[in-house]
């Protein structure tokens, strides 16, 4: 994909029906998990993207063994030969670009070797958080610090193994944090207690966390969101199916939504624990209906493609927030969208991006430190070319329009590969109009 424009024609009418790439949140938990275990592990259906990419690489620096062993729908069967807990690497230097799992996750993981590591990434990398993180392995009996004395990336650990023990983690910037303290936790020396404080971000990816971890026969003891604890023992070898990502596949059902058509997803169904399936029930009270079945959804936009607007909590699914904005544009009311402050520190201020890039468009927005307003357009869109800030999720919420209205062009489509480089395609074979400009 060329890093130019893409300009977009909308279909008579959007009808799709496709299987969505792996989950990222669930490929790089499990490719750590394996990489860590005792023994061989085979996941099946892993993401192919960037992000799963810097996950892999990172690993086999470190000295897991990672090897693919065929195709499944959505994705890629990798064969992980585990290290027992013990990396054999004497330090590394770590290149995590712009991923959070990855920067969030290895900090912890890296503290179980021995020797110097470092984890770099972007230059927006070098800008989002981590601090909070570092200070609850510190606690921990770590010797973990941001380089520059900032709170960000550039992280240094000087690693002799993970002591354990106690450690208060911040919940309210992002539950990676937490993520990333409990998936190591197995292979500290002794048992390990995590609280957290504050108010926890994104719960759902947690609860992620502790399944895939006693997938792989940890043990994980909670009470609640507010403290965790976690034995020693480690991880075992196991064949695992990772599901479809419902993030890739929200930007289908909402096309559905703002279209008046029809999207059917495959890979993933109603027992999932991803927390951007909560998009489906704002479809669902916006007026779409929405079938869920054992690996298939489905979401049928309503008549006349008029959404209801609302209010609505995206706490528990805050990448959607982009999706939605986006389809307020063509709502009955305003769409109000709350508590997802921590979007101002993934891969650009978010909902500074989406206030700059929707009133472009001509829509009236609200923006709040939390969150916003978006009131509905009364005509179509003001044609032109939409910025993405090098944001992934940037590209993929705006080509929204495409399915609607015509004159869209996105700039920089290439960065969707970061999670989801079949997007443009998919979006194609839906019928949508991708044309390459200058």
């Amino acid at each position: 994909m060329p890093r130019g424009r893409l300009a977009l024609v909308p279909p008579s009418a959007f009808d799709v029906d496709l299987v969505v790439p792996g989950s990222k949140s669930l490929t790089n938990r499990a490719l750590l998990v394996a990489a860590l275990a005792e023994g061989e592990s085979l996941l099946e259906g892993a993401l192919v993207a960037e992000d799963a990419a810097v996950m892999r690489a990172a690993l086999e620096r470190l000295g897991a063994k990672v090897a693919s062993c065929g195709t499944s729908p959505g994705g890629e069967d990798l064969a992980v030969t585990g290290v027992a807990g013990r990396w054999s690497a004497a330090g590394a230097e770590l290149d995590v670009r712009l991923s959070g799992t990855a920067v969030r996750f290895l900090s912890a993981a890296v503290c179980l070797g021995r020797g110097r590591f470092r984890l770099d990434g972007t230059e927006r990398m070098r800008e989002r958080p981590i601090e909070d993180q570092l200070v609850a392995l510190r606690s921990l009996g770590a010797d973990a610090r941001s380089e520059r004395g900032n709170g960000c990336p550039p992280v240094l650990v000087q690693a002799d193994g993970l002591p354990g023990g106690s450690a208060v983690v911040a919940g309210d910037r992002s539950s990676q944090f937490l993520s990333g303290l409990l998936l190591a936790a197995p292979y500290a020396r002794t048992p390990v207690t995590l609280e957290v404080s504050g108010v926890l971000q994104s719960k759902p990816f947690v609860d992620l966390t502790v399944a895939l971890m006693e997938r792989f026969g940890a043990r994980v003891e909670r009470d609640g969101y507010r403290r965790f604890q976690v034995p020693t023992g480690g991880y075992h070898g196991r064949r695992f199916r990772i599901e479809g990502d419902a993030m890739a596949a929200g930007y289908f059902w909402a096309a559905a939504a703002l279209s008046g058509g029809r999207a059917t997803t495959r890979g993933l169904g109603r027992a999932s624990r991803q927390g951007d399936l909560a998009l489906l029930d704002v479809l669902e009270r916006m007026g779409c209906t929405v079938r869920r079945d054992t690996s298939t959804i489905r979401v049928e936009g309503p008549v006349g493609a008029r959404l209801d607007g609302g209010r609505f909590d995206l706490n528990a699914c805050p990448d959607q927030a982009q999706t939605l904005a986006v389809l307020a544009l063509g709502a009955a009311a305003c769409v109000h969208i709350d508590n997802v402050w921590n979007l101002r520190i993934k891969e650009t201020d978010r909902l500074r991006a989406l206030t700059i890039e929707l009133r472009r468009l001509g829509a009236e927005v609200e923006e709040r430190h939390d969150g916003l307003s978006v009131w509905p357009l009364e005509g179509p869109p003001n044609p032109g070319v939409v910025a993405t800030y090098g944001d992934h999720r940037m590209a993929m919420a705006f080509a929204l329009l495409g399915v609607r209205w015509p004159g869209m062009v996105i700039d920089d489509p290439a960065c969707v590969a970061k999670t989801y480089p079949g997007f443009w395609d998919d979006l194609a074979a839906a019928g949508v109009g991708v044309e390459a400009v200058a």
